[in-house]
């Protein structure tokens, strides 16, 4: 059995993460941003995944990439859960290119060099609520000509190619070209926003003859790994609650000595730890390449999203009148906790893949 526990490699990975986000991505820059027609920080972006090398974890050093596994990139996303940072990492370092990687085309390694440099944002344009588990939406394809409409896909607007799914296959998109059309929707979190693609007759590049293989593939990794963003903003809230009870008095005590406070406390504490495990396990399961991934990122996705949403509501309701307040980041986390709870699947639809995969009868 794998060791779950963190690595050298990816303690000093997680130190170097941290330490920029903490520079750069301040709660009061990211409430700012949102505020805007422009929630992603490219700066940031340009940082993390070209200065760093961070968008080609899991490119093999041959296309220039880094040749990581799933247990570094899981590492990576705790620490932008932890600071809802607003990059398309999840989109395009995780399910673009798994895709692309379940692809094994020339074409598809072009992409991911682009990807890998830095240069290029690539992304699925699925729904960003659609499970591995689930059919995928296709475009009309002719003579290379791609037609359809594909809303609240995430990060659309930051792309600068599409993987589009077809029953011909999977086909590039580059987003400036003719008969390409994205549309900017209003999410219910502001740090990872959703458009709707519309293509024209727009011309596409075959990249993968099996759509559906890459694409569960894609899928599946994303909502293994997501599981890592959830827990890094659950762990960001408890421990960010547990700081405020201990300096917040009332009747001349720390709120954080009151018995029932404690309890609750202790609950989400307990629940972090296991969404820690599930998540890890998933991660390690993706990086063994163990034919039970499937299953670990369920599970994972099952127990980790409504982890993060409780925490972050405790933490809105411990924190009391400060924690309502817009200039407070807690409403972040709150937001990106419920986005990420029906993205990629809902838990329902994710107990509902484990009780299959173990062959029981579903709740």
């Amino acid at each position: 059995m794998s060791d779950l526990l963190y690595s050298e490699t990816e303690d000093e990975l997680r130190s170097a993460v941290r330490s920029l986000l903490t520079d750069r991505c301040e709660a009061a820059q990211v409430i700012a941003r949102a505020e805007t027609d422009q929630p992603h920080d490219h700066d940031l972006w340009k940082t993390l995944a070209a200065d760093m090398g961070l968008a080609g974890l899991l490119i093999p050093e041959s296309l220039g990439g880094q040749g990581a596994t799933h247990r570094e990139v899981a590492v990576v996303l705790e620490e932008l859960g932890r600071f809802v940072a607003p990059v398309p990492y999840l989109t395009s370092a995780v399910i673009a290119t798994e895709t692309l990687l379940g692809c094994g085309s020339a074409a598809a390694d072009e992409l991911l060099t682009a990807l890998a440099s830095g240069r290029s944002i690539g992304v699925l344009a699925l729904p960003l609520s659609t499970a591995p588990s689930s059919s995928y939406a296709e475009v009309a394809e002719a003579d290379g000509k791609l037609t359809g409409r594909v809303g609240a896909v995430a990060d659309a607007t930051a792309a600068d190619v599409l993987l589009v799914s077809t029953a011909s296959g999977l086909y590039a998109v580059d987003t400036t070209a003719d008969g390409v059309r994205i549309t900017p929707q209003t999410p219910l979190d502001l740090t990872r926003p959703l458009a709707t693609v519309t293509l024209e007759s727009a011309p596409g590049r075959l990249v993968g003859a099996d759509a559906s293989a890459a694409v569960r593939r894609g899928l599946t990794a994303g909502a293994a790994l997501l599981a890592s963003e959830q827990l890094g903003l659950a762990d960001w809230c408890l421990t960010e609650t547990v700081a405020y009870l201990k300096t917040r008095k009332q009747f001349n005590r720390s709120v954080g000595s009151f018995q029932s406070l404690k309890h609750r406390l202790a609950e989400l504490w307990l629940e972090t730890v296991h969404a820690r495990a599930a998540a890890r396990n998933a991660a390690d399961a993706l990086a063994a390449g163990s034919d039970e991934a499937p299953l670990a990122a369920a599970l994972a996705q099952a127990y980790c999203a409504p982890v993060a949403v409780h925490a972050a509501e405790e933490a809105l309701q411990l924190h009391g009148g400060i924690g309502m307040t817009w200039e407070h980041p807690i409403h972040l986390y709150l937001k990106r906790a419920k986005s990420d709870s029906i993205a990629l699947g809902a838990a329902g639809a994710h107990q509902g893949t484990v009780a299959e995969l173990v062959d029981l009868q579903a709740p």
